[in-house]
């Protein structure tokens, strides 16, 4: 069994991002500029837009943070979408989700001009990706490509099955391994918490993507032999320790590694290679906007 490690290989990819910065301002070039826009005080939104402005000072990114209240109104965001969207100094942005509920989410995402949405997540990006178009893939999608590529899992012919099927995961992962190429080239099953009978399809499934959110819900029993695990759930469950909670995804991955060839762990499997991957669309941003 082995390992995917998303701790090392998103630090392999930060190191790789580095070096193509310091050789930009080394030949007198504008940076990368990444801005996040996050409304409200959610604790979970806050550290995660936190570690990605480290990630941007680790490879010589300029990044902004755009702090907005919680009482914010969907024109006073849309308005300071509008003005990111016109900053020539900003290469992409991205909006911190989930957004108070007074906000239309959608309406948001569609404000976003598609060539700075590092994201991925507007509709102009998605069906580029869907019809095998150059254009910026979801961060969390791009970077489990990113590990089956590096690791040389080979996809071809291969039977995936998809657990969950949220924009932002599970539908376009679903496209992304039925496409030509590699990682791709495999027969898709997209199930969700309508299918009827998941154990039987899971057990006949040499790669299953788990995006689903619900801890330890792929047990070793709905896995055959030598099967490829991406778990993309992270979820925090109560316990009495120090801290009152740990981290677990939805994989029982005790049992689970027992029996698979390749599988990503939580933490330091799928999550480490989001924050890699959105760097690096941001530096395909910057490189198109120079061009």
């Amino acid at each position: 069994m082995t390992i995917l490690d998303g701790r090392k290989t998103s630090n392999d990819i930060k190191n790789e991002i580095k070096a193509e910065v310091d050789k930009m301002k080394a030949d007198g070039e504008k940076v990368p500029h990444l801005a996040a826009v996050i409304v409200g005080n959610d604790g979970a939104s806050l550290t995660y837009v936190g570690s990605k402005v480290r990630a941007c000072e680790r490879v010589g990114f300029e990044s902004t943070m755009v702090r907005m209240s919680n009482t914010t109104s969907e024109i006073e965001l849309l308005d300071k979408i509008e003005e990111l969207n016109q900053d020539d100094d900003i290469d992409g942005f991205i909006i911190q989700l989930p957004l108070p509920p007074q906000i239309n989410t959608q309406k948001i995402l569609m404000a976003v001009n598609p060539d700075k949405d590092v994201d991925g997540f507007h509709p102009t990006n998605f069906g580029k990706m869907a019809l095998d178009m150059s254009t910026f893939i979801p961060a969390t999608p791009f970077g489990i490509l990113e590990l089956l590529d590096r690791y040389g899992v080979e996809t071809k012919g291969k039977h995936t099955v998809v657990i969950g099927r949220s924009h932002i995961v599970g539908r376009p992962m679903s496209i992304l391994m039925g496409r030509k190429g590699f990682p791709g080239n495999s027969t898709v099953t997209l199930t969700h918490s309508h299918t009827k009978n998941i154990t039987q399809i899971t057990s006949q499934a040499d790669i299953i993507i788990s995006a689903l959110g619900v801890p330890n819900f792929l047990k070793a029993e709905m896995v055959k032999d030598d099967a490829i695990i991406i778990d993309v759930g992270i979820t925090r469950v109560a316990d009495d320790s120090e801290k009152g909670y740990y981290i677990t995804g939805d994989v029982d991955f005790e049992n689970v590694s027992k029996k698979a060839s390749y599988i990503t762990p939580v933490p330091g499997g799928v999550g480490p290679m989001t924050i890699a991957m959105l760097l690096k669309n941001t530096l395909l941003a910057r490189e198109q906007h120079r061009k």
